[in-house]
């Protein structure tokens, strides 16, 4: 059938469930969405349940929108009047080409109403579609500057969507029926994240990440035949932002890819804020970079974003729908259905399956599940944390020990995750008076990325956004943090008072944490607390090994005097207990499962174990090979 002609089936079926009286003047596929304008947008918002209805029953998701809008500066009006005045609108933008008015303010639950009521007078009055997004309590200019380069594309978006829209939508050719996936990277090995989900009518490719601290070896396979020609994938799909998993997203544009890219919103801009610091930091240290910013406005421009529970459509035989990870902001586990109930599979990324300051666990529950790919970073016999209490008490002891004798505290931690969990203990600790009322000073993209942690407060657990927005006590803008954003001030830091420095980067790969190195690095009375994982090749490791004399480009080097504590149990990973607790807990239970992301020997020990205890069919994977699931 031609996409003609299933436009015209679609627009029959709708015609057949809408009440009389409302026109449909047009139908569109636009990306995932299947695009409704009619005259009529006041009385589909009459019909309260009649989109959800229509998608239920289409299997498809389902947007309205006008043929005919009213003035922009009469329906502002309209929407302050409708509004109540303490939803704290800041901003309204309409957008003629999509017929939506995107409504900023520092409560979309004010603007929504009760069961979305408000949502639909604004309609009613102004025709126009409302959407709503959050002021960011905390001002980031990535998610400022995102927003208003998608306002800049919106031609550009709007005939990609169109064009994509039908690549989605088109006919299921092949007879064949089978199911592969390319392990591209990432397997015994943590880092470069890439694996191919191949049917005989589509090809998506999942995450697509860096190496940290590789010297060789640091990228995917991107030129295997299974994986090319590039220009032909159907869809990307990224798990989370660090570096390890979406560094090289944007490289695959140079490569010719036009297609779409899938992800939570947060991991958008996460992403993108980590891949323009990457391209810094990789100017500094050699002479040529991967790619361009350029590529990664590209990667923004083709981006489409899914919360949670979304099931959509990315390919004729694949639906993908997106679920909480609890590992960072917007990280999540992707789960792929093929076909009509085919087959099932999910990635889960990286992921923890506990309940942390930030963080709601890992999801478990799948509609369906046949296959798993599973992380395994902290897979071996004897990775297992302590609680984060006795982690945070840890924290503290280290913190007022190393304050007492007149010292600094450098934590070097990723800036999206492992910063702002210590930021929290480390408020709470200085609250609660755990720990003298000292400085925390945040260097390098910290203090950015907790930004876009307050823009999406929907991604946090139900702890912290009731204590942000329902008690007023936002614990990221408390009195102890300080940015630090100038070399001056990061001078004062290191000649200054016993505090507490938090800086990028995690690995001590770059960054800011290498000037604190090389100035407090020598001195007794200082510490280095690691609350992260140190991959192999990492400056990180090394001090962890024992190293004492740290290189630095060709001719420096930095002595290690200062204490050295790594305290686990802030990490965004399971344990050993916590990977065979989320097998246990699966629902359903997998035929196989893929056991990925971790060191060789913790990796086979690991899937050694599930088989042991569960009987399911487990696999070590190696690079390059590639696995028929059915």
């Amino acid at each position: 059938m031609l996409i003609e002609e299933r436009i015209q089936e679609l627009k029959k079926q709708i015609q057949n469930k809408i009440p009389s009286g409302i026109t449909i003047s047009e139908l569109e596929f636009e990306g995932p969405e299947l695009v409704i304008y009619t005259d009529d947008p006041k009385k589909f918002a009459d019909e309260a349940d009649l989109i959800r209805i229509l998608a239920r029953d289409l299997r498809k998701r389902i947007v309205v929108r006008p043929t005919v809008l009213e003035d922009p500066d009469r329906a502002a009006g309209k929407i302050t009047a409708v509004v109540p005045k303490n939803a704290g609108i800041t901003d309204l933008f309409f957008d003629p080409e999509t017929g939506e008015v995107l409504i900023e303010a520092e409560k979309p639950g004010v603007v929504i109403g009760k069961n979305g009521s408000t949502l639909r007078d604004i309609t009613r009055h102004i025709g126009w579609t409302p959407k709503v997004v959050r002021t960011p309590p905390i001002e980031s200019s990535t998610v400022r500057q995102i927003r208003q380069y998608l306002r800049s594309v919106k031609d550009d978006r709007k005939s990609f969507l169109r064009g994509i829209g039908k690549r989605i939508h088109r006919d299921v050719t092949s007879r064949d029926q089978w199911v592969r996936v390319t392990c591209l990277g990432c397997c015994r090995e943590v880092g470069r994240a890439a694996f191919l989900l191949t049917t005989p009518e589509s090809r998506v490719l999942i995450d697509c990440g860096e190496k940290p601290g590789a010297t060789t070896n640091g990228t995917p396979y991107l030129y295997v035949p299974e994986i090319q020609p590039i220009s032909q994938l159907d869809a990307v799909v990224i798990t989370h932002a660090h570096l390890d998993h979406c560094a090289l997203v944007p490289l695959l544009y140079k490569y010719g890819y036009e297609g779409p890219v899938y992800s939570t919103p947060p991991t958008r801009d996460l992403s993108a804020m980590l891949q323009l610091d990457y391209l810094e930091v990789v100017m500094k240290e050699k002479d040529k970079v991967p790619y361009s910013s350029n590529e990664v406005k590209n990667y923004i421009k083709h981006s489409i974003t899914l919360n949670y529970g979304d099931v959509t459509d990315i390919a004729p035989d694949i639906k993908l729908t997106l679920h909480n990870a609890g590992h960072i902001l917007g990280s999540a586990i992707a789960h792929f259905h093929l076909g009509e109930g085919l087959y099932n599979i999910a990635f889960t990324g990286d992921f923890n399956y506990q309940k942390t300051r930030l963080f709601n666990p890992a999801v478990s529950t799948f509609p369906r599940l046949e296959a798993l790919f599973m992380e395994s970073t902290y897979g071996g016999s004897h990775d297992n944390q302590p609680s984060r209490k006795e982690a945070e008490e840890k924290l503290y002891e280290t913190v007022n020990r190393t304050i007492s004798r007149g010292g600094k505290v450098i934590i070097p931690a990723f800036a999206v995750g492992r910063s702002q969990e210590v930021m929290l203990a480390l408020e709470e600790g200085v609250r609660l008076g755990k720990i003298p009322k000292i400085k925390v000073y945040l260097d390098g993209m910290i203090r950015e990325a907790t930004a876009i942690h307050t823009t999406y407060p929907e991604y946090l657990n139900s702890d912290l956004r009731n204590q942000i927005f329902r008690e007023g006590m936002n614990p990221f803008l408390a009195e102890c943090f300080v940015q630090v954003d100038s070399p001056a001030l990061r001078e004062k830091v290191i000649n200054g008072e016993p505090s507490v420095i938090i800086t990028t980067s995690g690995m001590l790969n770059g960054g800011p944490v290498m000037e604190y190195l090389k100035c407090l690095g020598s001195e007794e009375e200082n510490s280095l607390i690691f609350v992260g994982y140190q991959a192999d090749g990492t400056t990180g490791r090394r001090i962890q090994k024992g190293w004492r004399e740290i290189p630095l480009g060709w001719r420096e080097t930095v002595v290690i005097n200062l204490e050295i504590s790594t305290i686990d149990g802030f990490s965004g990973h399971s344990d050993r207990r916590q990977l065979m607790n989320f097998i246990s807990h699966l629902q359903p239970r997998p035929e196989k499962i893929f056991v990925i992301h971790g060191e060789e020997s913790k990796t086979i020990d690991l899937a050694s174990s599930v088989y042991k205890r569960y009987r399911i069919q487990t696999h070590s994977p190696m690079n390059l090979e590639t696995y028929r699931m059915i």
